[in-house]
Formats: structure tokens, C-alpha cells, sequence
């Protein structure tokens, strides 16, 4: 059989992140996303497929209050440092901020203009603020307790503001009049919603007392009162022509018709039950649950069960609930055969995790992931949408362990272990439980199915025993769950038993310890065969490999090891974790070993050469969990952060990106090439900056130094670049100025650089300060060495002069001793007046020289006295400059 390519990359994808922690949520306009509260931050989650689009840091603030703007560009939040914020959601910067409250803000609401936003405190006021200003237009008092609830008329024309507060009544403010105009009291216990009926003639409220009231808006007066029977946390109105108003027609038709009257009005109610229940205007329930969706925890107390809050999508899109367990619900109608509706859990998306502990592949295309967190329930996600398709309830503790398999039958079975001792066994298809063995004395840490044969299992627990499992009688239609028969138990070591695997023909099972071995037990009669010895910690995962005789375990001294079952010998040692490795597997047909560890590292590894050829850090805390796909070979890891990675083979795209990238950069290197013999500089340096050529980059502009017309061109590629690209050329120019043979390059560029652009605009570059400080000091030590030189030329002017090796030039004379002066201007007076002596006397010996010429028809024996007359007022100024 021909060997697999080795995988080099693997890409990420976090497919199950932690987005909400509870606390204030609020929808956008048209349903496509929310924006809800996560400790300290802000997330903004798309809601198909729970995905974080951005995130908005507030600080050390917790957040109490979220609202949005009609057009979803703005959000407005408070927290308990009472100020008030405004984002821009497109940016993701504070606009304005400002204080108001003497409390923390517990609601918002914005206008429907979106020019207002109100604002309901702890400190029993209601403000509301112009958006724009951030100054107070309204100011509010007459509540009893904490304001908790806050609502605008939907129609712009009634100018009309409702607040629902803790003294059990809800006032109706005027914006025009500035008062309050009703207080309705008939509730006798905190008002926890409000809704307004689509035609806006009609408020309901609901409370912690167990009714809705229906409020008449044009006199204040109750219409109705309607029992509910359970605290209701969330009233929504239903709008006429809806999803759920024609659900509710075919739902119980007859019902309404026998019951219609003039008052048609709809709402639907949450509350402390977790049951979604529609009513009507007659206090009939047209609707009901049958059975919750949220799931319960043992831990949790009765105030803490149920939903908190609720809200229609718009354009059909169902309803949303939030539950208190941090779970987002989203029910919708569909249609069936009968021509009838029914209401459905469509999407169920989990906010909040707090460590992920184990984790399997399940389904034919491996398209669904059972989770194992901290809950007593196993959560089983669809990967396209990430919504939790479905919860195995059952186990009274935490599930620390799982494990899946595949039926020849093509059933789908999931086994479970948990801190309640037992081990649960689950048909993924009917979604319950379908048989359960108990015998353990300790939480079950480790289960794993047969791999071959697929009739039984293996269970191991810290009581320091193994038990093997068979459901070989296990039946499709049996109403309570049998009960699972051991078939063999032993003793296995001397602590908590952390990992098992079954080998892949169901010959051996290998576990491993805390008591820092690994054994391998002959099945199914549980006969030691061999005990590996050398781990200086716990070991925490063992795996056998699919094509040798060989097991890897991983363990808490930082190192993966490979054993030979046939003589219990340690064959090779892979180091390079630098905290336990808690997890570790086969890849590539037993070629590779993928591992993850406490420092949330995921390792990739070559067994032939032991090296680690990848590694990732894309966890910010320990990784518990592995799962490897049979098929695709893909795997997903999961730890303590709460986040689920999805880890995909990049290496074939990595390859073909490489290839590209390559094909491409010889092109533009041809390209660049043409541009040069073309003289065309501004495409040249262009095509340099994108391939990143720097020493290319240097010698066009070094052309450009000695072709003084080509500064057009350079004028205009300079002109081009952006910002980022900048920076990285005054990163290139930083280094050249470093050099002597370089710097004069380095300096024309800066000269042209700071010919076009102004300095105020460079300033503004991310970073570029640091790059200044590295051109100023090399750039003053140039220009102070190009000033020596400049004066030593006046010297050598003078000797070639009085030598009558150049003509006298009396006006360039004159200009440079002029220059020489200006660039004495920082040294001391006596310089200056040394300097202004020398240009004097140069001008009188050029005078001299040329009165010699003009006299040369005398003799010669005249004109070498008159030569060595002017080798001594040579000597002379040489001594005066010295």
C-alpha cells in the first residue's frame, strides 16, 4: 500500500467560542446579528452560525445596559460605572461618552428616529438624551425602586415614553409636555417587560405576579387582565399576518372561531418554566410547550431555570429566546404535510461554556461533534451552523468522557462516563438513552468502544478497576434503557485510571494511569500482557497505531512516548512540550502524531524522525480534549478557554498558494526587469515595493542620483505609495543610512520624500517614530563629515591657485567663502574671524597670480623671485588656519 503524503500545516478554524455571559442582549433591526454582553466585553455574533464578527473591549466595566440604533450603526451601553457609551459599529470606536446616573443604567431604549436614547437607572430615574449632543433633554422622577424596564411608542407621531419599574407599576412620560401623564398600578409585583401592539392603541405588561395586563394608551385604562400562572419575564406581542399568528390559525382554528370577538390581540409569554406558551386577548392559551428545551442543571436553583428573555425576529424569522444557562433558542414555524404548522426548536446556539473535556466526531461525513463540558449533559453540535442539534440528558453528574461508534447497521452510538460512577449508552438517531452499567465505585474517567467487532466496550474509573461492556442484546424499541452486563473487571493500577484505547483489531486494550504506567491487557479476559514503565508523571492519554505494534502515551513529565507491545521496550521520546502533554494521536496512517498539552500547544510530529515539524497556539489555556476524523483526517481540539478549533490539512493549498506566489513573483521580476530598461522609474520602484526587493530598490534609486531628469518619476512613485508603504521604505532608507557607501542614496531619498510629503503627515504613520530615531543620529554624523570636507576644499582651491593650476575665479571666490561662513554659524567668534582671514588672503595671492601672468614677457629670473614670494604667504596662511 503506497504511503500518504506527510501533512506539514494544518488551518483553524474556531467553530465554538465563548460570546455570551449572561446579562444585557439586544437584536438588530433585521435579525442578522446581536449584540450581547460577555464579562467586560461586547461581542457582535452573527445568529447562523454563532460567529463573532467583532468584539468591543470595555475596560474594567461590566456591562448592565445594551441598546441599538434603528439603522444598527450605533450601540449605546452602561455598565456600574454609570457612563454612558456610544460605538460606532463600523469602527468599533467610542464616539462620545458621558455620565448621568447616579447609579448604574439597568435599561435603554433609542428612539425610533434614532435621534433619543432613554435610559432607565438604579437610582429610580428615567433620562433621556440627544444622541448627537450627549446632553440630557429629559429628566424624570416619580418611581419608587429601580427603573427595569423601558420602552418608546413605535409611532414617531406619539411622542410617548413607558417605564416599567420595581414598585410594580409603569409610568407613561410625555416627551412634549415633560410630565408624566399616567401611572398604571395594577401589577403588584416588579414589572419585567412591556410590548406594544403593532396598530400602537394597546401596551402590555407583564410581571413577577403572574398576569400581562392589557393597557388601553388612549385612556390609560386596563382592558384586561390575564393570569399566566408562572413569573413571566418576556410579553411579545404577535403582529397580525405573521408566521405565528397564521400558526396559531391552524393551530386551533376552531378554537378562534368559536371564541372571536372584537379585541384581537395575540402575545406570546416566557418565564420561569422554560415554556414558550401564545395567548389571546380572551385569556385563553392557544399554545403550550409540551416540554421544556432548556436544559436543567443539578446545580442549578429554581431561580436560575427557565428563560429570561424573548424577541421576535422580523421578516418571519421566528422567535428568539435567552435562557438563563446563557443559551440562545430560536423557534420557528414549518410547514407540514396536513397543510398545518408546527413550531420547532431550529437553532439552539450555547453562550457560554466554561471548559470543553472531551470530544468526538459523529456521523457518516463526520458533519456533527459531541462536546463534554462541565455540565451533565452532552451537547452534540452540527459543524455547518455550530447550533447544538440536540442535548443527551441523563447523567446526575458531570460527563468527563466519551466515546463514539458506527453500527454495521448504520446506527450511530454514544457512550458516556461520569462522576456519578455510571456509564450511559445513547442512539444518537432516537436521542435517548438506551442502556446504562453501574458498578463502579468512582467517577468514570475513560470509556472507548470496540474498534472491529463493535459489540461492546471498555470502561476504566478511578477506583483504579477496568470493566469491559456488552450490549449484545440491545434492542431498537425497548421503552427504559437495559442494563449493561460487565463481562470482565480487574484491577488495573494502583491510582486513577486517565486514558484507554482498544487496539484496532479487539485483541488488546492499553490504559493509562496516574500512577505513571500504561498497561496492556489481553481482551476479553482482561490478561496482563505488558506494563510500560519510565514516564516520571501521571500518564494522561494512550492511543494504539493503526499499522504497528507499537502505543503512545502522553503524560505530565512534558514528553510523548512510543512503546513496542512485544517486549515493552521505549522506542523513541518526542520532547518539546513545556507543560504535561494531555493529549496525543495518530495521523497520516500512523506516519504522525498530533498532541496537545496544559501550555495550549497543539504539536505536529513525525514519528520516522521524531521532530516536531508544526506547532500552534491558537488556546489560551489548557487543552483537554482531541478528536481526530476517521475519514478526512481532520481534528478538533477543545480545553479550558471554553473554544472548539476545527483543524483542517492546509498543506496541498499551502503548496499551491507557494506555487502561485512563486509563478507570480517571476512575472513581476520580468516585469520589474522591462520597467528598468524602459527607464520607466515610477513603475520600477512600484513593482520593487510589491516584490519587496530592497537592494533592487537602492539601485533605482541610485540611477535616479545620477540621471538628474528621471526625479519626475520619482516624484510620482513617491506620490503613490501609501502609508504602511512609507514606513517600510524609511525602514529600507534607516538601514542604507548606516553606510557611507550608501548614505548619500539614503539622503536623496529623503530629500525627495520630504519634498512631497509634509512632515505632519508622516508623523501620523503607525510606528514611524521609532524609524526616525534611527535615521537622526547617522544622518547628523554625514552631514557634520560632508562639512569637514567642505572646508578642507578651500585649502586645496588655494594651493591649486597659487600653484597657476586653475584660473583665478573671483566672484566664486567670493561665493564660497561666503558659504564657508554660513556653515560656521554654530562654532565659536574666533573660528569665524580665522575663516574670514584665509578667504582674504587667498583673494589677494589670486590677484597676484593674475598680475604674474599679465607680466610674463619680464625675465625669468624675476618670475621666480615673485614665485617663491607667494610660496611664503602660502606658508603663512597655512600656519594662520593651523
Amino acid at each position: 500500500m503506497a504511503s500518504l503524503p506527510l501533512k506539514k500545516s494544518y488551518g483553524c478554524e474556531p467553530v465554538l467560542q465563548q460570546f455570551y455571559g449572561g446579562g444585557p442582549l439586544v437584536v438588530s433591526s433585521d435579525g442578522s446579528f446581536v449584540a450581547c454582553a460577555c464579562g467586560e466585553s461586547i461581542n457582535i455574533v452573527e445568529l447562523s452560525n454563532a460567529s463573532i464578527k467583532s468584539t468591543i473591549e470595555g475596560g474594567s466595566d461590566t456591562i448592565t445596559a445594551l441598546a441599538l440604533s434603528p439603522d444598527d450603526k450605533l450601540l449605546f451601553s452602561s455598565g456600574h460605572s454609570r457612563e454612558i457609551r456610544v460605538w460606532d459599529l463600523s469602527t468599533l470606536k467610542c464616539l462620545r461618552s458621558w455620565k448621568g446616573h447616579d447609579g448604574p443604567a439597568i435599561g435603554m431604549a433609542c428612539h425610533p428616529s434614532g435621534g433619543l436614547l432613554a435610559t432607565a437607572g438604579a437610582d429610580r430615574k428615567v433620562l433621556v438624551w440627544d444622541v448627537d449632543g450627549g446632553f440630557c433633554t429629559h429628566y424624570f422622577k416619580g418611581h419608587k425602586g429601580v427603573v427595569s424596564s423601558i420602552l418608546f411608542h413605535p409611532d414617531m407621531d406619539k411622542s410617548l415614553l413607558f417605564s416599567g419599574s420595581d414598585d410594580a407599576t409603569v409610568r407613561v412620560w410625555d416627551l412634549l409636555a415633560k410630565k408624566c401623564v399616567a401611572t398604571l398600578d395594577k401589577h403588584f409585583s416588579r414589572v419585567t417587560s412591556m410590548a406594544i401592539t403593532s396598530d400602537g392603541s394597546t401596551l402590555l405588561s407583564a410581571g413577577r405576579d403572574k398576569v400581562v395586563n392589557l393597557w388601553d394608551l388612549r385612556d390609560y385604562s386596563c382592558k384586561l387582565t390575564v393570569p399566566t400562572y408562572e413569573m413571566v419575564e418576556a410579553v411579545c406581542a404577535i403582529p397580525p399576518g405573521s408566521a405565528f399568528d397564521s400558526f396559531l390559525s391552524s393551530y386551533n382554528q376552531q378554537t378562534i372561531k368559536k371564541k372571536r370577538r372584537s379585541l384581537e390581540i395575540h402575545f406570546i409569554t416566557v418565564g420561569e418554566r422554560g415554556i414558550m406558551r401564545m395567548w389571546n386577548a380572551d385569556s385563553a392559551c392557544l399554545y403550550e410547550q409540551k416540554s421544556s428545551d432548556v436544559t436543567i442543571s443539578s446545580e442549578m436553583d429554581d431561580s436560575k431555570r427557565g428563560f429570561t428573555a424573548a424577541t421576535v425576529l422580523p421578516s418571519n424569522q421566528g422567535l428568539l429566546c435567552v435562557t438563563a444557562d446563557q443559551q440562545l433558542l430560536l423557534y420557528t414555524t414549518v410547514e407540514v404535510p396536513e397543510k398545518k404548522k408546527e413550531l420547532i426548536l431550529s437553532k439552539r446556539l450555547v453562550g457560554y461554556n466554561e471548559e470543553i473535556l472531551d470530544l468526538k466526531f459523529l456521523g457518516e461525513e463526520e458533519q456533527y461533534l459531541a462536546v463534554a463540558t462541565n455540565i451533565e449533559q452532552v451537547q452534540v453540535y452540527d459543524l455547518s451552523s455550530m447550533s447544538c442539534s440536540y442535548v443527551l440528558a441523563g447523567h446526575s453528574e458531570i460527563v468527563l468522557c466519551l466515546d463514539t461508534c458506527a453500527l454495521s447497521s448504520g446506527k450511530i452510538l454514544i457512550v458516556t462516563g461520569s462522576k456519578d460512577n455510571s456509564v450511559r449508552l445513547w442512539d444518537s438517531e432516537s436521542r435517548c438513552c438506551v442502556g446504562v452499567g453501574t458498578g463502579h465505585m468512582g467517577a468514570v474517567g475513560a470509556v472507548a468502544f470496540s474498534k472491529k467487532l463493535r459489540n461492546f466496550l471498555v470502561s476504566g474509573s478511578s477506583d483504579h478497576t477496568i470493566k469491559v461492556w456488552s450490549f449484545d442484546g440491545l434492542s431498537d424499541d425497548a421503552e427504559q434503557p437495559m442494563n449493561l452486563k460487565a463481562k470482565a473487571v480487574v484491577a488495573a493500577h494502583g491510582k486513577d485510571i486517565n486514558s484507554l484505547a482498544v487496539a484496532p483489531n479487539d485483541s488488546l486494550v492499553c490504559t493509562g494511569s496516574q500512577d505513571r504506567t500504561a498497561c496492556v491487557w489481553r481482551l476479553p479476559d482482561l490478561v496482563s500482557v505488558v506494563t510500560f514503565r519510565g514516564h516520571k508523571r501521571g500518564i494522561w492519554s494512550v492511543e494504539f497505531s493503526p499499522v504497528d505494534q507499537v502505543v503512545i502515551t502522553a503524560s505530565g513529565d512534558k514528553t510523548i512516548k512510543m512503546w513496542s507491545i512485544s517486549d515493552g521496550s521505549c522506542l523513541k521520546t518526542f520532547e518539546g512540550h513545556t507543560s504535561s502533554v494531555l493529549r496525543a494521536s495518530f495521523l497520516t496512517r500512523g506516519a504522525q502524531i498530533v498532541s496537545c498539552g496544559a501550555d495550549g500547544l497543539v504539536k505536529l510530529w513525525t514519528v520516522r524522525t521524531g521532530e516536531c515539524i508544526a506547532t500552534y497556539d491558537k488556546h489560551e489555556d489548557k487543552i483537554w480534549a482531541l478528536a481526530v476524523g476517521k475519514k478526512t483526517e481532520m481534528f478538533a481540539t477543545g480545553g479550558s478557554d471554553a473554544l472548539v478549533n476545527l483543524w483542517h490539512d492546509s498543506t496541498a493549498a499551502e503548496r499551491e498558494e507557494a506555487f502561485r506566489k512563486e509563478e507570480e513573483a517571476v512575472l513581476r521580476g520580468q516585469e520589474l526587469e522591462n520597467a528598468v530598461l524602459d527607464a520607466d522609474y515610477t513603475k520600477a520602484i512600484q513593482v520593487a515595493f510589491e516584490l519587496r526587493r530592497p537592494h533592487k530598490l537602492f539601485e533605482l534609486f541610485a540611477s535616479v542620483c545620477r540621471k538628474r531628469e528621471a526625479e519626475l518619476q520619482i516624484e510620482k512613485a513617491l506620490h503613490a505609495l501609501g502609508k504602511e508603504e512609507i514606513r517600510q521604505l524609511l525602514e529600507y532608507v534607516r538601514e542604507w543610512n548606516t553606510k557611507p557607501k550608501l548614505c548619500h542614496v539614503a539622503q536623496f531619498v529623503l530629500f525627495q520624500l520630504f519634498n512631497i510629503h509634509p512632515p505632519t503627515e508622516i508623523i501620523e504613520i503607525k510606528g514611524i517614530s521609532d524609524v526616525l530615531e534611527g535615521l537622526i543620529p547617522y544622518t547628523q554624523r554625514h552631514f557634520s563629515r560632508i562639512d569637514r570636507l567642505v572646508r578642507s576644499t578651500f585649502l586645496l582651491d588655494y594651493t591649486l591657485t597659487g600653484m597657476s593650476v586653475i584660473e583665478p575665479d573671483t566672484e566664486a571666490r567670493e561665493v564660497k567663502a561666503e558659504s564657508l561662513v554660513d556653515s560656521n554659524v554654530h562654532q565659536d567668534a574666533n573660528d569665524v574671524v580665522i575663516t574670514e582671514n584665509v578667504a582674504k588672503e587667498q583673494i589677494e595671492s589670486e590677484g597676484k597670480t593674475a598680475s604674474k601672468k599679465r607680466k610674463s614677457h619680464k625675465s625669468r629670473e624675476s618670475y621666480h623671485k615673485k614665485e617663491r614670494r607667494a610660496d611664503q604667504t602660502n606658508a603663512a596662511a597655512i600656519s594662520l588656519q593651523a
